[in-house]
């Protein structure tokens, strides 16, 4: 690689769009425009059977029925009704407590601190040091009239894995509705939601390598029929969950963007989990000080999360031209706090402003590791504080 190349290694904030996915694309950009509403001419029913491809496309990844797939405008879209739309549901009228986990994107937790707004109790588990869920205090938290848990399969900023199928297991035997975002694990590990008992899953195209501003919301048809009221009201669209013109070009895109990162997925599962652990290492071994957050737990191939001691990681980041990474998730960084998941675990202001989120993707490489391992020693030592006085 040159000298100045970029070394992208934020691929969870989001990905480059596949050209294979672009191209899959541009014709509905470019000559195929119908709506897909319109199914009294041809351009209409040429754009809804794309449309049911795609759908057909994202439901073999989750062994679902594509009829349970309803498209959104992204991962937090699904979340919002997904929550919201249960809340909502007159089917679940007396039940008026959500139960979730403080490590949560806030796309999940401000909609339940709305709710609780709205008179809903909320009960906010904790996590430990590596990020689990005590699945015990999930069990003692469930109430008669617990509607939802909502816990994220992959953590957006540690990449900690929550055992889902457990987590399943246990709501479907307590009679509560289980709701998981997905965003980040989705084609990156391997999801059945049938088995894993999930009820509700959101999912967005642009952590895929497809488009900004599509995603989707997996609502289970049966075993039981989940019910949501609608966010949005207008024309009844997918299946009167989610009313408005459907974005074809987008969903055509999350569907190529699902069919082949699902097709590639153990490999490049494979591939990434060496490449992170190398860069791991390198890490721990070549710059003193280095601490892996999370390190014992069960995480995503494509995810590292470290803290350098007495580093200003923003400042460090935001001084060098060479590498991508990320000091906290990319959806609140327009608000700039402690970040709220490393907070959960423990660490402390100064470790969680040392701390670098490093996500791989299609793009990394051995040679990428190496000189991000030589830049990253070379820009520590450059911007490491002098540690505190010891108190007398």
């Amino acid at each position: 690689m040159t000298g100045d190349e970029l070394i992208y290694l934020d691929h969870a904030a989001t990905t480059p769009v596949d050209p294979r996915v672009l191209d899959a694309m541009l014709p509905w950009l470019r000559d195929d425009f119908g709506n897909a509403a319109s199914r009294h001419h041809l351009p209409g029913r040429r754009a809804a059977a794309a449309v049911e491809t795609a759908r057909e496309q994202v439901a073999t990844v989750l062994n679902a029925d594509p009829r349970e797939i309803c498209f959104t405008s992204g991962a937090t879209e699904a979340n919002n009704l997904a929550l919201l739309g249960l809340a909502g549901a007159p089917a679940y009228a007396t039940r008026r407590h959500v139960v979730t986990v403080r490590t949560e994107h806030k796309a999940v937790l401000d909609p339940c601190h709305h709710l609780e707004g709205q008179g809903f109790e909320l009960t906010v588990l904790g996590v430990d040091a590596n990020g689990q869920l005590d699945l015990d205090a999930l069990a003692a938290a469930l109430r008669d009239d617990t509607l939802v848990v909502s816990a994220m399969h992959a953590n957006n900023e540690t990449g900690v894995l929550h055992p889902i199928a457990d987590i399943g297991r246990l709501c479907r035997d307590r009679g509560v509705l289980f709701h998981t975002d997905a965003t980040q694990s989705f084609t990156k590990e391997p999801i059945d939601v049938a088995t894993a008992n999930i009820d509700l899953l959101s999912l967005s195209a642009h952590k895929i390598y497809g488009p900004k501003g599509v995603g989707a919301l997996y609502v289970r048809s049966r075993g039981p029929r989940v019910r949501l009221a609608p966010l949005i009201h207008g024309g009844g669209h997918e299946r009167g969950l989610r009313s408005g013109t459907a974005n074809v070009p987008g969903i055509v895109g999350l569907g190529e963007s699902a069919r082949l990162a699902y097709e590639s997925m153990a490999d490049e599962t494979a591939r990434l989990r060496t490449l992170r652990d190398r860069l791991r290492s390198s890490f721990v071994d070549r710059i003193t000080g280095t601490t892996v957050i999370a390190a014992s737990s069960p995480r995503l191939a494509t995810v590292l999360n470290v803290t350098f001691d007495h580093v200003d990681a923003d400042h460090l980041l935001r001084h060098q031209t060479r590498i991508a990474a990320s000091t906290a998730a990319a959806c609140t960084s327009a608000t700039i706090q402690p970040s709220h998941v490393l907070g959960a675990l423990g660490l402390t202001d100064s470790q969680i402003d040392g701390a670098i989120r490093f996500s791989l993707g299609s793009s990394s490489s051995e040679s990428q590791i190496e000189a991000t391992v030589q830049l990253m020693t070379h820009f520590v030592a450059g911007h490491r504080e002098d540690p505190p006085a010891p108190q007398c």
